[in-house]
């Protein structure tokens, strides 16, 4: 939980800064339209390939035995890993939206945004995904 809270405050504090002038947005809008078309070139990549598979990382037969076997340690680690699937792209998003003035890197941090709801640790969907069990 905390690093869910933590990497959403990170990211509201780029918007802040930025937002405020306190870092200048822009920087590199225009500079050099090959690098800018590189870098959002892979950060769509990321971002697609991410999604799916942060949604879908809990599923699979190796994780699922993992958990199984090791409950709350497996939880931690692939819960960690799982939201920073999201979360590192969504910062790395925020920060380019600003820097470039691209639009791209901004709908691509809305749509990580929106996913995270998908993946927020509430103590009830944690035992149900380390214990298996069914909700009730």
């Amino acid at each position: 939980m905390a690093q869910f809270a933590g990497i959403l405050t990170a990211a509201l504090f780029f918007v802040i800064l930025f937002e405020t002038d306190i870092l200048e947005s822009g920087i590199m809008a225009g500079a050099d339209s090959q690098v800018e078309f590189a870098i959002l070139t892979v950060m769509e990549l990321l971002t697609i390939g991410c999604i799916p598979l942060a949604l879908r990382l809990l599923k699979f037969k190796k994780i699922e035995a993992d958990l199984q076997e090791r409950h709350e340690e497996a939880l931690l680690k692939w819960g960690v890993l799982r939201l920073s699937m999201l979360e590192v792209p969504l910062i790395l998003n925020t920060i380019c939206y600003y820097l470039f003035l691209n639009t791209s890197f901004g709908y691509m941090a809305i749509i990580l945004l929106l996913c995270m709801a998908f993946v927020y640790p509430t103590k009830e969907k944690c035992n149900v995904e380390a214990f298996m069990t069914e909700e009730v």
